[in-house]
């Protein structure tokens, strides 16, 4: 018969907390989930500065459209339709707003962006406004 030798739990635990074969994979299951959460959150603010430059960008050549070119942007539909695609950010047409200001031809937008992952809530309201002497 060949001898059994008793294992005290003190020694199992000091065996156990000698090995270091699993502690890359521990640390690495504990630092991704921060680092994608970092990463999604550089991409989405990355896209609200985007959606703000556009929305911007969209009021400022349509106030100049609806005073320059008046085949293009005749009348307040025809403005509110080029603002939408001036960018390349296609907004709505119902985010634009055109008066006739003191200044000129106003165009306001306020523009309710969505973020891709519920992660971070709802998104910011992006507003705009530019005004161009007529």
């Amino acid at each position: 018969m060949s001898k059994l030798r008793a294992v005290s739990s003190k020694t199992l635990l000091r065996r156990a907390l000698d090995e270091r074969g699993g502690a890359a994979a521990v640390e690495f299951a504990m630092t991704v989930p921060i680092l994608l959460v970092a990463m999604l959150g550089l991409i989405e603010f990355g896209r609200v500065l985007w959606a703000q430059n556009a929305l911007h960008f969209a009021v400022e050549e349509a106030a100049r459209c609806a005073t320059i070119d008046v085949t293009t942007c005749g009348n307040t539909n025809e403005t509110k339709t080029f603002a939408s695609t001036a960018s390349g950010f296609t907004f709505p047409t119902s985010v634009f707003t055109i008066t006739n200001a003191s200044c000129g031809n106003q165009v306001t937008a306020s523009y309710a962006f969505q973020f891709l992952t519920s992660l971070f809530g709802t998104g910011p309201t992006l507003t705009a406004q530019a005004c161009f002497p007529t």
